[in-house]
């Protein structure tokens, strides 16, 4: 018997898995798929505040965003780093989307409907500098584009912009170190493996999976949490079996990858006509990340598409300020994410939230459902989640994880330069951008993945030693699991060397199988 038991292996559910552990909670997590299959490995990848909440007045979820912001850049330096946003003003900019109304407090803001006007927009951004406590990443200033190198690429006639601060993360590798520190403090992660079915036995949960290999176990736990993401509905009503209103509204964000745009490594954060914005990212050094959109999702939250509209949408958008348009023709790779809004069943038009909702059903053996999230604020998540959860384990320790490292983190903000040197200087064959990815990857651990040398190239600059790695360390078993989630290796890899991958793959399973 154990105390936790959690359905999901997205960020939310990882996390609160080290969370739990940490506090000396026995615990197991089963995920139907790989870790950060869906939503947490397709998203805008930005550690941010949400500047543009502070239109709908969401200033408690603002706060609390940026609060994390800096307090998980120490603990994960190797993963998330400072970028720097470029905000382009264009004076003549009316907007046509319908009447803005605060979600926080249900009113209509008419202010809103026009353009956003300079002054505001420099409002905004006063607020979002001081609003969480800033320390490190520093605050904003104007920009003069006619003389900045990040006017170059946009259109004349943009003279004026505000750059301000905000992070990036690759979320599919904080998911999983997430998991490994759960592990590493005594949490069971299992993956590929299906939750069938959960039901009450007096004050216990008796939860039935099935593996990838079709075996079946029989668990028996103290609590249960539904952290499925878009699946949370379903788990509630087909997997538990219990009758209830609460379901998810699901939102599609879609993505697109192009050859590199511009020069420099700032970010530019795009106001369209239509009241959305957009991003275009610096990604994996050589090409430029674009979104993201936002359209209900009715089907099936498995393998979400961009659609041709989306498609289109977005190099529209992005040509409305670059120099040199943006066409379907050149994108290289697409994505899409589904999030998950938690709607009441209610029928009003704020029903569903675009912040975290947990409910808590104590009708026998505790069930704790979570809805929503933002990867900014996964760990707030799970310490809420525990909280609502300490009633029924009076034994367990306290909040700890403020602060504390993940795998690879041991090192200061600032050390990348420093262990990218190191690095080259144990392994002189690693040029420049392939120490620095390997850091930005694996921090610390880099120096213990190489220990025997790299071994051969796979292709893309995956090695022998990062895939035995991935494969004893962090649960990879498909090659999508290594070059499109734990990397982005697939945007340099052909489809000779993918299908060598597999093969690759295939044999060490086999082999270990027969150990």
């Amino acid at each position: 018997m154990i105390d936790l038991f959690i359905i999901g292996g997205g960020i939310n559910g990882c996390g609160i898995a080290r969370d739990a552990a940490g506090r000396g909670l026995t615990v197991r997590l089963a995920e139907k798929d790989d870790l950060a299959q869906a939503t947490s490995s397709r998203s805008t990848k930005l550690f941010h505040g949400g500047l543009r909440y502070l239109e709908y007045f969401e200033f408690r979820l603002v706060r609390e965003a940026l609060h994390e912001r800096e307090l998980l850049l120490r603990a994960m330096p190797h993963i998330s780093w400072p970028m720097r946003f470029v905000l382009p003003i264009l004076p003549e900019m009316r907007f046509e989307s319908s009447t803005p109304t605060s979600r926080l407090l249900g009113v209509v803001m008419p202010w809103l409907r026009g353009r956003r006007p300079a002054w505001l927009i420099r409002l905004g951004l006063f607020i979002y500098d001081n609003l969480g406590g800033r320390k490190i990443l520093p605050g904003t200033r104007q920009l003069d584009l006619t003389g900045d190198v990040a006017g170059k690429a946009l259109k004349p006639g943009l003279n004026l912009a505000y750059e301000y601060s905000d992070c990036w993360v690759q979320d599919a590798r904080l998911v999983v170190l997430n998991a490994r520190d759960a592990v590493a403090r005594g949490a069971g992660i299992m993956t590929r493996t299906r939750v069938v079915s959960a039901r009450r036995e007096g004050d216990l949960w008796r939860i039935e999976t099935v593996n990838a290999a079709g075996e079946r176990e029989e668990h028996l736990a103290r609590a249960l949490v539904n952290a499925a993401g878009p699946w949370t509905g379903q788990v509630i009503r087909d997997v538990a079996g219990l009758d209830s209103r609460e379901s998810v509204r699901l939102v599609r964000g879609s993505h697109i990858v192009v050859p590199k745009l511009y020069d420099h490594d700032r970010c530019y954060f795009f106001q369209g006509p239509d009241g959305r914005i957009i991003f275009a990212i610096p990604f994996e050094q050589d090409f430029t990340l674009i979104g993201t959109t936002d359209e209900d999702h009715e089907s099936d939250p498995q393998s979400p598409e961009i659609s041709q509209d989306e498609n289109r949408y977005l190099c529209d958008f992005a040509s409305r300020y670059f120099a040199r348009p943006v066409t379907p023709e050149q994108v290289v790779w697409t994505y899409s994410g589904v999030r998950s809004l938690y709607d009441d069943g209610a029928s009003s038009a704020t029903a569903a939230t675009r912040d975290y909702v947990m409910t808590l059903d104590e009708d026998g053996a505790p069930l704790l459902n979570v809805f929503g999230g933002k990867i900014t604020t996964y760990r707030r998540l799970a310490e809420s989640a525990m909280r609502r959860l300490e009633p029924f384990f009076p034994a367990a320790g306290g909040k700890w994880t403020a602060g504390v490292a993940l795998p690879g983190g041991d090192f200061p903000v600032d050390g990348v330069p420093d262990l990218v040197a190191e690095l080259r200087a144990a392994h002189p064959a690693l040029d420049e951008k392939q120490a620095l990815r390997l850091i930005r990857a694996y921090g610390t651990e880099a120096r213990q993945i190489l220990a025997d040398g790299p071994g051969a190239d796979l292709g893309g600059g995956l090695s022998e030693a990062e895939l035995h790695w991935l494969m004893t360390r962090e649960w990879a078993e498909t090659p999508e699991d290594v070059i499109w989630r734990r990397s982005k290796l697939g945007l340099r890899m052909t489809d000779q060397q993918i299908a060598a991958l597999q093969s690759r793959m295939d044999h060490a399973r086999a082999t270990e199988a027969e150990a």
